[in-house]
């Protein structure tokens, strides 16, 4: 036999990468990693972690709870004083619901719905809520922005006690959790507009928290900021200190038959009038809600100036008081 018969016939006997070597390794490596999938089986399907599927069950453990409490008294009171300084208006209108009891004969959870115009939003509203709801209310917030990695995910969850939510549409997954979070006796904080607002106006109301309110019995509770959209608007990086105000309305109850699209109505009509109220009066702004006639939240249609400019109107130090009638 030839030199080159010879080199080859022992090439031949050396393992050729991907098969002896390779196999060894996977066995090997097994009891660390998952088993590989064999041939002709359908692989399974990957288990997201991330987005609406984030699971967020540790965020309401007793250790988690506690931190949360600690964080929310050391961490997120003293910055949303320093940074807001929020004015609270309209608690006292929150009276009769701490008498109703809820499961296990805790206060009767509330779904909490506010206008939405910045990220300092949710911790000045969270610091706001008085007692017996603060410490036991969860956060509905966007899957696709606070939960679009573990990161954010796990972070939202023990800092906001935040359950995902998705925008464009309520899942079942979705409502499903949040249901049973109220039924198990936790309020809910939620943000109908779905987002930020883009400009200083608001948003169209959506129905995800007129449907909870209808499936739970849970009263909704209006509420209103403002100021917000100074501190730290959509698309901004620095955040501009200065007061705001958030102010309580009236419980909301659904009615017999009434249909989630006109509660939803209801529920922004509400927000609305509180919004009327801090920039005129409350006496005047009782008016123009009786007589149908409360500004929207949308602000008038027209160029971006315009309704800038009529945003600038609207602002409580540009308007006059209206005098408290004889």
């Amino acid at each position: 036999m030839s030199v080159l018969g010879r080199a080859t016939k022992h090439l031949e006997r050396v393992p050729r990468p991907g098969t002896l070597v390779t196999r060894k390794l996977r066995q090997l490596a097994f009891p660390l990693v998952a088993p590989t999938t064999p041939r002709g089986a359908e692989p399974p399907a990957k288990e997201r972690r991330s987005g609406a599927d984030y699971d967020t069950e540790w965020a309401r453990s007793f250790r988690a709870r506690w931190t949360r409490t600690v964080l929310l008294e050391s961490v997120l009171r003293p910055t949303a004083a320093a940074i807001a300084r929020p004015r609270r208006r309209g608690i006292d209108r929150l009276a009769d619901l701490r008498d109703l009891r809820g499961p296990h004969g805790a206060a009767r959870p509330v779904i909490f719905c506010a206008n939405h115009h910045s990220h300092v939003d949710t911790p000045i509203v969270l610091t706001s809520i008085p007692e017996p709801w603060r410490y036991q209310v969860f956060v509905g917030a966007a899957a696709d922005y606070f939960f679009r990695n573990r990161v954010t995910g796990a972070a939202a969850s023990l800092l906001l006690n935040a359950i995902p939510i998705e925008r464009a549409t309520v899942t079942r997954r979705s409502a499903d959790l949040a249901a049973s979070l109220i039924d198990e006796g936790w309020s809910m904080l939620i943000f109908p507009e779905g987002g930020r607002s883009p400009d200083g106006w608001g948003q169209d109301f959506r129905g995800g928290a007129a449907y909870l309110a209808r499936r739970t019995g849970a009263p909704v509770v209006p509420i209103h900021l403002s100021g917000t959209d100074r501190i730290l608007p959509k698309g901004a990086k620095r955040l501009r200190p200065g007061p705001t105000t958030v102010t309580f309305g009236d419980p909301i109850h659904a009615e017999d038959g009434e249909d989630t699209r006109r509660l939803a109505t209801r529920i922004e009509a509400a927000v609305a009038a509180l919004a009327d109220e801090h920039t005129s009066d409350w006496y005047a702004a009782r008016v123009r809600a009786h007589a149908g006639e409360t500004p929207g939240l949308s602000g008038p249609d027209g160029p971006s100036w315009r309704r800038a400019w009529a945003l600038g109107e609207r602002s409580p130090r540009n308007r006059r008081k209206a005098a408290w009638p004889n």
